[in-house]
């Protein structure tokens, strides 16, 4: 298992600079279509500050990417097979919360797995950019997870399994007192 540390915080910092340069985005550009202040996209951009799961959910969604793919991006990897021993956790500065990339690299963006583990007490947030162009589907492996959709509460245990619907802001709540560990399953959206 490797732990994706500063060193991927330097990279994802070129990563993100380059995908909006590519795009020729300005700051501002990104800003609007992310949600994010120019001020936090600059810091992230210098590596002067650690970028959360919500963050990095606002700011995939605006280049049409998941975060695994900024990610794998950032890493530069293009392998067929995941190792488990070689998966790459992601750590949310904020919240602790775990983000393991369990899909070989090559295919990210076609058929991604992730498994996620939330501390108790922890909630994350992803705006509705962040789902528009994916398909969706939490498993829980273990704890409870309450997973807010919009409007709607679904609160999910043991095996219980999830189809997000149309895009919406959505948060993920560990209520209970025990971590809370789910695979997610994602695809793009057919056009």
């Amino acid at each position: 298992m490797s732990t994706i540390v500063n060193d991927i915080g330097s990279r994802l910092a070129d990563t993100l600079k380059r995908l909006r340069d590519n795009r020729g985005w300005t700051l501002a550009d990104l800003a609007t279509r992310s949600g994010v202040s120019r001020a936090m996209i600059h810091k992230v951009e210098s590596g002067a500050s650690s970028p959360t799961a919500t963050l990095l959910g606002r700011l995939s969604g605006a280049f049409g990417l998941t975060v695994s793919q900024l990610l794998l991006e950032a890493e530069g990897r293009g392998s067929r097979v995941a190792r488990a021993r070689d998966n790459p956790v992601w750590t949310d500065p904020e919240t602790g919360f775990r983000r393991r990339v369990l899909s070989p690299p090559a295919l990210a963006g076609h058929l991604e797995l992730i498994e996620g583990e939330l501390p108790p007490g922890a909630a994350i947030s992803y705006p509705a950019s962040a789902y528009q162009f994916l398909e969706h589907q939490i498993l829980v492996l273990a704890g409870e997870l309450t997973f807010v959709e919009g409007s709607t509460t679904h609160r999910l245990k043991l095996r219980d399994c999830l189809a997000l619907g149309a895009a919406a802001d959505c948060e993920y709540r560990n209520e209970g007192r025990t971590p809370c560990r789910y695979l997610i399953a994602l695809t793009r959206r057919a056009a």
